[in-house]
């Protein structure tokens, strides 16, 4: 009789966890980690059982969503000024927030181009008359591209040759499509394209640093399966997958 109440009790939990439904978490991400996450999400998704919806773009772009009310419940950013934005605005939860990743920012020219980089300073030169940037005045990645070259006393030469975009994957695609002859972006988003080359590789000591925190969304309709997420994006297997993409891992 015991045996086959356990039995039986066993088989009713097996059934009721069958009939749970899966968690739908939304994770609104920096467009620069739009491969290391969506191989991450591919995986977790097939162990879990819950269902990842990845929304890239411009971190500020993804910030200003939030604050209108997406339905987001992660939030991935590019830079710790769009987090720190939010949580004083009271919707992160401040306890899940981990700076997870570093990244550098790199000069990319087309894989076919004959123009030499050796420093900030050539992008002064008359031969470069269009420079991509991701939006100075709004997305991280070109937000930190004018803090090196103000850094360098260079910025006022090249803003007039600057042509902002939506977000760095634009900068990229610029310089891909051979609409300008240079762009300044992540060195993650420089590895991942056959169509460019990195010319200069802007040391970690002459720019601002790059940090990516991740956190929970206060309003998060599923906030039991996102900090999972979350615990999964600080873990080494999840590490690995970003440092294979490039980025830097932060303790």
């Amino acid at each position: 009789m015991k045996q086959f109440l356990a039995t039986g009790l066993g088989t009713l939990m097996l059934l009721v966890a069958t009939m749970v439904p899966a968690a739908e978490v939304n994770v609104f991400a920096a467009a620069s980690l739009t491969e290391s996450l969506r191989q991450i999400a591919t995986r977790y998704e097939l162990r879990s059982g819950d269902k990842l919806v990845l929304n890239f773009g411009a971190s500020s772009t993804l910030a200003r969503q939030i604050e209108a009310g997406a339905p987001a419940d992660i939030f991935f950013s590019a830079d710790e000024a769009r987090m720190d934005t939010l949580e004083k605005k009271g919707l992160m939860d401040a306890a899940t927030r981990k700076s997870r990743l570093g990244n550098a920012l790199v000069v990319v020219v087309a894989a076919d181009s004959k123009l030499e980089i050796r420093s900030a300073h050539d992008l002064t030169n008359a031969s470069i008359h269009r420079i991509a940037l991701a939006d100075p005045k709004a997305v991280p990645a070109g937000i930190y591209a004018k803090s090196w070259l103000a850094l360098q006393k260079l910025w006022p030469a090249v803003a007039p040759k600057v042509v902002p975009t939506e977000n760095v994957r634009g900068a990229l695609a610029g310089v891909e499509s051979g609409n300008v002859e240079a762009g300044v972006v992540y060195k993650t988003d420089a590895d991942i394209s056959k169509k460019v080359k990195i010319a200069y590789e802007v040391p970690l000591t002459d720019a601002p640093r790059i940090t990516y925190p991740m956190a929970l969304v206060k309003d998060s309709k599923q906030p039991a399966a996102a900090k999972l997420f979350l615990r999964h994006l600080a873990s080494d297997e999840a590490g690995q997958v970003f440092k294979r993409f490039g980025f830097i891992l932060l303790e």
